[in-house]
């Protein structure tokens, strides 16, 4: 009976011995760490608008008058100067027909004004010899000096009117041409908003005329977002920037910064102001990109390319409001002893946070769990996830 309750005693410790360290170890908090290393840091600025195209015209007319040929369609391809769209002509080449001819005449009536004021010269001429000799009485010499005078001033007179003549002339020439619309760009056919058979209307000062078709470059595709006038001072001209069209959500798409507005505007429905803000693709991806799609763009203000850095979660923030102060510490593994380190912080973007001054590279920073994290203190005991792991 002795000897069975030996051998039951021996069996209680070998079976106790494991679940008490067990329950020690269970006292030591177990923790996760990443070693100190550097990478890139880019903070930046998210904002969103729409895609449009830089060099984009909208044609309309300048003419009343109905649509009688159409010479492309929506998504073609069109060239600088080629034909478009023809609107009836009929009565703007009357107008030109009849001005046509009010020009000859005015030129025929010249050419006789002149012949008749080179007769009434060499009449005069005779008459003046003939009134210095004597022969020819007062009144015979001054009619023919008023009627010399006259025929000068309806020279003038017709030379005035053949001016005019010309500038109506001019004036429906320029009518006729407008009569015909032609692509002031190489580009493509956007949008298409008339048909053959409608009329096309020119804008009036309350009345805003027809829009006959969008012409766009396809190579100056480019976004407009908007970003906030908190954020605008952090934007320069070149920045880098990744765009995610909507209809793309998964492949974003690399821009630089090409402008930025100079004055401020309120959004709809929005109270706060913002600058519009001009992103040119560099890659595109070799996706299709239509403008008016929605996008939403990030905007590098700062990269460092290779600095120390750790996740933002290991940082404990202390906020000293008498003294106006900020402290920044994190905790470093030490052969299973948590070591609190004071840092000095730089830039950091979403997941990092830049280490200037207090760590060096290679350091065992302690990054998780975070209930641990607001608990330890310097010189607590803890242990690793991994090798708590590996022990199960």
């Amino acid at each position: 009976m002795k000897k069975v309750l030996i051998i039951i005693g021996i069996i209680v410790v070998i079976v106790a011995i494991p679940l008490i360290r067990s329950r020690t170890g269970s006292e030591t908090p177990a923790v996760e760490i990443e070693q100190l290393a550097t990478r890139a840091i880019r903070t930046s600025i998210l904002a969103s608008g729409k895609l449009s195209h830089d060099d984009e015209v909208l044609l309309s007319t300048e003419v009343i008058g109905r649509v009688v040929g159409l010479f492309v369609e929506e998504a073609d391809e069109v060239t600088e100067g080629q034909l478009l769209l023809q609107i009836d002509d009929e009565q703007t080449s009357a107008m030109v027909e009849q001005s046509m001819a009010s020009t000859r005449i005015g030129e025929i009536a010249i050419e006789g004004q002149r012949l008749r004021l080179e007769n009434l010269e060499k009449q005069w001429e005779r008459k003046q010899r003939l009134y210095s000799d004597g022969l020819l009485d007062t009144d015979s010499f001054e009619l023919a000096t008023n009627e010399l005078d006259l025929a000068r001033n309806d020279l003038l007179s017709r030379q005035e009117s053949l001016r005019q003549a010309r500038a109506s002339l001019e004036e429906a020439e320029n009518r006729l041409s407008k009569t015909r619309v032609y692509s002031p760009i190489t580009g493509v056919v956007t949008s298409l908003d008339i048909k053959v058979g409608e009329m096309a209307i020119s804008s009036t000062t309350n009345i805003p005329g027809s829009s006959l078709m969008t012409i766009a470059n396809p190579e100056s595709m480019l976004t407009e977002v908007n970003v906030d006038e908190a954020d605008i001072a952090n934007i320069a001209v070149g920045q880098e920037a990744e765009v995610v069209a909507i209809a793309y959500p998964d492949i974003p798409m690399k821009a630089v910064v090409e402008s930025i507005a100079v004055s401020a505007k309120q959004a709809t429905g929005n109270q706060s102001l913002s600058f519009a803000v001009k992103l040119r693709f560099t890659d595109t991806k070799g996706i299709t990109l239509r403008p008016g799609m929605s996008c939403r763009a990030e905007i590098f203000t700062i990269t460092n390319e290779a600095t120390l850095a750790t996740p933002i979660q290991a940082i404990q923030v202390e906020e000293d409001l008498e003294l106006d102060t900020i402290s920044y510490t994190v905790f470093v593994y030490d052969d299973g002893i948590a070591r609190e380190r004071e840092i000095q912080v730089g830039v950091a973007d979403d997941e990092y946070q830049e280490i200037t001054e207090g760590l060096n590279e290679g350091d065992s920073i302690i990054i998780n769990p975070d209930r641990v994290l607001r608990n330890l203190e310097d010189g607590d005991e803890v242990a690793l996830i991994e090798e708590e792991d590996e022990d199960e």
